[in-house]
């Protein structure tokens, strides 16, 4: 069969190339493919490195696709023909298979090394040279060659700013320069200078300068100082950047805020017989027209951030709308500033005109998953939402969920009723959201932060069932607050944070079984008791912060930085009398978990170039039990796991670790993969290749693993797991390819990955005949153990992770 497929496309192939030339014009050629050759100057020798590919990247149009030289797709565009409906069937598969015809011109040729010479230029290379010609082929093809002669780059010497006098803009322009994109010494780009002159601009309206903008500033360039001798010194040019002479005088003038203008866009309701016009003494400059009468005005007033009086800055109307759109209440929000009708006005009224969204909304949600563990499954959601439940924008959501995972392959056969291995969830959630600070007996205004403080009240009912074997319970309630100084910078803080869970409907028979079953790791089968006789109540606080930095323009660099500390039990355990036998501290019968964890993410982008960028992670959290939990097994989702599609790759989820551990082959036929660890360490970094707008690959190694914390009885290990000091030699490492189908919306993702170290062989002694003989241990390496040919290593060593979005 695969052979037919490929005689049918060389057939193909063959016949496009003998067919196409008929329905070719006469005189024309078509036109597939180019080349760019760069000859750096002979004397200066300039460095031109990636410069062909930038060249080729602005050559339109873009060339007919070929296969061995042969133009196929626009064999199909003919062939199919013209369709009678462009939403029929021959019109999809026109567009799908076939491409309209590229004709090759001179005149297009001439217009692409124009072109080249103003890239060159706006580059910095200047008095460069490109020349360009067809090269026919004998089957009515042709190909563009372009060459192009470089000459020496300009650098800057130099950044001046021009004024004229000492007025209050004047000053304001040279304070601009600080901050300024143009270096000495960096070569001089056109890019560059317009986002310079757009940087300027954006720092003058944010003094005061409502009518400025970039067309108003020139840059002068003086190229004569440069030296174009034998000596190679960089060529250079003094920058010289002031305000154009025709400037109006509107656009150097500070403006001032008269008046505040709000339309909700509700409709009279029919309630009063007079519409709602701020009702309500006048507050902050800001009349509020609300004819349906849906809206506190206290929300308008904590989201405009202008004030009557105050000066008019760009930052200020972002930070205005930014708010306004995110309270989720209005499906459109503009606003328009008009000038006070004075002849000498600097004053200006601001209007903000909204279109509010329903009030209530029902969405329902299907999604699928397939995992590396080899469960895949698929969730149902129910969302409805209130908004504005209060009139102060406050969002109720209410949920309801119910999913399953199931086994695919695996150990299906040996484990016919999969216990451990497939997982039924369901529950329900409601979420009550402010967009304000809710502190009891105290009340702070949201001036400073660039997004509306966000206070969120949630509680939380669901069951996990591990199907045939038994059912946790957990019920949570958390009060939090969210705010940001701006989109750089977030915290989360969770003062009050309840959480109850039990294990229930314990399959009695089914654990009997394994317990009693003498192949079973006493160690799995203590740990999987001590799980489900346990009942937790946690009373903690948690915070967390995000900082994105935002990328300097035409920075190559950017940084990722999350961390966060979680801590509970401390205030219970005060309250609660240490029994006299020696148990944990109780609060209403369940013992209380007391421990203090943390967490840190780094993550960093390189972009190498247009089509290649480089990602990179680093991970790592701990959680430490202690106090009245010292000697209690931590709960599983405290817990830390490695493996999976957004983990170490070439390992399956669960199934890595802790240290040097492996579960034997009978703890995963019971119980699945289930490895935990309190202490996670892990590094990933990926090499992003764009090969179209849609399809993208990529290269990655991921290394890592999971420990627990000393003692070896309250992990549930044995001392394989338990951190030491040479913690290193049990680091798993594995790389492999991915694919990746960017659709805009969503990115599907296949990696395809292999380990390169496996940690257990660490601690697992190769059988020796002579008792007496010293231990002798596996490389960890198993670069010597891959084999491709082999159905067994295949199987047990190949994962591929199927998932959506990027992993990091």
């Amino acid at each position: 069969m695969r052979s037919s497929f490929i005689i049918l496309l060389v057939i193909s192939v063959w016949l496009s190339g003998c067919s196409v030339n008929k329905y070719i014009p006469a005189g024309q050629s078509l036109y597939i493919g180019n080349s760019v050759k760069v000859t750096p100057d002979s004397v200066s020798k300039p460095n031109v490195s990636g410069l062909a590919d930038n060249l080729e990247s602005i050559i339109k149009p873009a060339p007919n696709k070929t296969i061995f030289g042969s133009p196929w797709k626009v064999w199909w565009y003919y062939v199919i023909g013209e369709p009678k409906d462009e939403g029929g069937l021959r019109s999809w598969f026109r567009k799908k298979l076939g491409e309209p015809p590229v004709f090759a011109s001179q005149r297009i040729v001439d217009i692409n090394a124009a072109n080249m010479v103003a890239f060159l230029d706006n580059e910095g290379f200047y008095r460069s040279g490109v020349k360009g010609r067809l090269i026919e082929n004998k089957n009515r093809t042709s190909r563009a060659e372009y060459s192009a002669y470089v000459m020496p780059r300009y650098f800057i010497n130099e950044i001046s700013y021009v004024v004229p006098d000492s007025s209050d803009f004047n000053k304001d322009l040279v304070l601009a320069k600080k901050e300024t994109y143009l270096r000495k010494g960096d070569p001089i780009r056109l890019d560059v200078i317009t986002a310079e002159r757009s940087r300027i601009d954006n720092e003058l309206k944010g003094k005061g300068y409502y009518f400025f903008n970039p067309d108003y500033l020139i840059v002068k360039v003086d190229s004569t100082i440069g030296r174009a001798d034998s000596t190679m010194n960089p060529q250079q040019v003094n920058l010289y950047l002031e305000v154009k002479p025709q400037t109006v005088q509107t656009a150097l003038k500070q403006y001032y805020i008269n008046r505040i203008f709000v339309n909700t866009g509700t409709q009279d309701d029919g309630s009063s017989d007079t519409v709602s016009v701020n009702n309500g003494r006048l507050r902050r400059g800001i009349t509020v027209q609300d004819p349906g009468k849906r809206y506190k005005r206290r929300i308008f007033y904590d989201a405009i951030g202008f004030r009557r009086g105050n000066m008019y800055t760009n930052t200020m109307q972002n930070v205005s709308l930014t708010r306004l759109v995110n309270l989720q209440n209005f499906k459109f929000v503009k606003n328009r500033f008009e000038v006070v009708p004075r002849s000498d006005s600097a004053l200006l009224d601001i209007h903000y005109d909204l279109s509010p969204l329903k009030k209530k909304s029902l969405q329902t949600i299907i999604s699928a998953s397939t995992k590396s563990n080899n469960l895949s499954g698929s969730q149902l959601d129910v969302n409805w939402k209130n908004r504005n439940f209060f009139k102060g924008a406050e969002m109720l959501t209410l949920s309801a969920y119910f999913g399953f995972d199931v086994q695919l392959g695996g150990n299906k056969i040996a484990n016919p009723n999969r216990i451990g291995n497939e997982y039924i969830r369901y529950g329900a959630r409601a979420d009550l959201s402010f967009p304000r600070f809710i502190v009891p007996f105290l009340r702070i205004r949201p001036e400073k932060s660039q997004l509306l403080p966000k206070t969120i009240l949630s509680l939380n009912y669901e069951n996990r069932v591990q199907t045939g074997f038994f059912t946790t319970t957990s019920i949570r309630g958390d009060w939090s607050y969210v705010w940001s100084k701006s989109s750089r910078l977030e915290h989360t803080l969770t003062p009050i944070s309840l959480n109850f869970i039990e294990p229930r409907n314990v399959n009695t028979e089914k654990l009997v079984n394994i317990i009693t079953n003498p192949n079973t790791n006493p160690l799995d089968a203590e740990r999987y008791i001590r799980i489900l006789e346990a009942k937790y109540f946690l009373a903690g606080s948690n915070y967390t912060v995000s900082f994105r930095p935002t990328p300097r323009p035409f920075s190559k660099n950017q940084f990722i930085l999350i961390g966060g500390i979680d801590y509970g039990g401390n205030l219970l355990s005060l309250f609660s009398k240490t029994p006299s036998d020696g148990r944990p501290k109780e609060f209403i019968g369940v013992p209380i978990f007391q421990y203090a964890k943390a967490d840190a993410e780094i993550r960093y982008y390189r972009t190498i170039t247009p089509g290649i960028r480089w990602a990179n992670r680093l991970i790592a959290g701990a959680i430490k039990p202690y106090g009245n939990s010292s000697n209690m097994q931590t709960p599983l989702f405290k817990q830390y796991f490695a493996g999976g599609s957004t983990g170490i790759r070439a390992f399956r989820a669960r199934s890595l670790g802790p240290g040097a551990y492996r579960p034997d082959s009978l703890s995963i036929v019971q119980l699945g993969y289930q490895a935990q660890g309190d202490i996670r360490l892990e590094f990933n970094t990926e090499l992003r290749l764009q090969f179209t707008k849609v399809l993208n690959g990529a290269v990655f190694m991921d290394a890592g693993n999971i420990w627990s914390i000393p003692d070896a009885e309250r992990s549930g290990y044995d001392e394989r797991a338990i951190i030491g000091k040479d913690f290193l030699k049990q680091v798993a490492v594995g790389g492999g390819i991915g694919l990746r189908l960017d659709f805009s919306y969503l990115i599907f993702r296949l990696d395809l990955a292999t380990p390169f170290r496996k940690p257990w062989y660490t601690a697992e002694p190769i059988t020796s005949d002579d008792p007496e003989a010293p231990a002798r241990y596996k490389n960890p390496w198993v670069f010597k153990e891959i084999n491709f040919g082999s159905k067994a290593w295949r199987k047990e060593n190949l994962v591929l992770n199927i998932a959506v979005g990027l992993p990091f």
